[in-house]
């Protein structure tokens, strides 16, 4: 079988600090579209949508193999991340020629993925295939299970949801958020979150850290819950702020829980049955930000740790 092109986005080297453009580069290799010898439990994947997320600073970083198994992302090696993809040939039972799948992939062209990793087979396509890396995939699942699982929300509690991950304007008006702001633009967060929460914070969901944590703690009400999602301000410091107003943790009987979605996957039949009819029925309005083409791969992801992004950031690979 003829050898075709296999594009990927490569990390240069593992990286300190803010992530940069130049710490990745494209480069062209080449793939035969067809398994190895002896490769059962692989799959051959065309990947057509990759996602844009938070955590893969975190596994830019050297030795940080541990943190989402299988995962990592190694110097001159492509990036790993999440993806929706087709199915190409398949070395497992569960798995055919064909079948739409999203899970852990490579930012390349072509992807080998085993089936022992995070993988699941895409069953409703009549939403976009793109969702699954956002709104039906892993961040869905993050927030489903963050959100319900942990903080067991009760009717006519205060809810606030840090890295929102769009603009003030859009996230009122669209989207139907009582209140928004830009942390990065506030000089004094306390007095924000008063203005926005006057009478404390039941849930928080934290994606932010640092300041914004310490501000956080300071209005939170009386059994209140902080599910730990993950701390974007912090990924790109050398020396990570701290937190001071960890004792109103005692004093307000506060519970806060660190999570990952991966411990979790066993409910997503769950999530599916409870999110798909909002979908479809247009109650959950959701918004993508796609950039085109694995040559747009690096400022996309780059962009995101600078929240130039308005919605999910999404890369389109292949339509086909």
């Amino acid at each position: 079988m003829a050898e075709v092109r296999n594009k990927q986005v490569v990390l240069k080297d593992y990286v300190s600090g803010f992530p940069k453009e130049s710490d990745m580069h494209i480069i062209e290799g080449t793939v035969i579209l067809k398994l190895p010898e002896a490769s059962s439990e692989v799959l051959l994947i065309k990947n057509l949508y990759l996602s844009c997320d938070p955590y893969m600073r975190i596994l830019m970083t050297q030795g940080a193999s541990s943190y989402i198994p299988g995962s990592a992302s190694h110097s001159m090696k492509p990036l790993t991340g999440y993806g929706v993809g087709r199915v190409l040939e398949s070395g497992h039972p569960d798995y055919k020629k064909g079948d739409l799948v999203w899970g852990i992939t490579k930012w390349e062209e072509y992807s080998l993925v085993s089936s022992d990793q995070t993988l699941f087979k895409i069953e409703h396509t009549d939403v976009p295939l793109s969702y699954y890396t956002g709104i039906l995939g892993m961040p869905g699942m993050t927030a489903y299970v963050g959100f319900f699982e942990l903080c067991s929300p009760k009717k006519g509690e205060k809810v606030f949801v840090s890295a929102a991950s769009g603009a003030v304007d859009l996230l009122k008006n669209k989207l139907g958020f009582d209140e928004a702001f830009n942390y990065k633009e506030e000089s004094d967060l306390n007095a924000a979150l008063k203005r926005c929460f006057p009478e404390g914070i039941d849930i928080y969901f934290e994606n932010v850290g640092g300041k914004t944590l310490d501000a956080v703690l300071l209005n939170m009400r009386l059994h209140g819950r902080i599910s730990v999602c993950g701390m974007i301000s912090q990924y790109n410091l050398t020396q990570p702020e701290g937190v001071t107003n960890l004792a109103n943790m005692i004093f307000k009987r506060i519970r806060m829980q660190g999570f990952m979605v991966s411990d979790s996957y066993n409910l997503y039949p769950k999530f599916l049955e409870f999110l798909l009819p909002h979908i479809r029925e247009g109650k959950v309005v959701y918004v993508e930000d796609i950039a085109e083409g694995l040559e747009n791969g690096p400022a996309a992801l780059v962009g995101l740790y600078s929240g130039l992004n308005f919605g999910k950031q999404v890369l389109l690979v292949s339509r086909e």
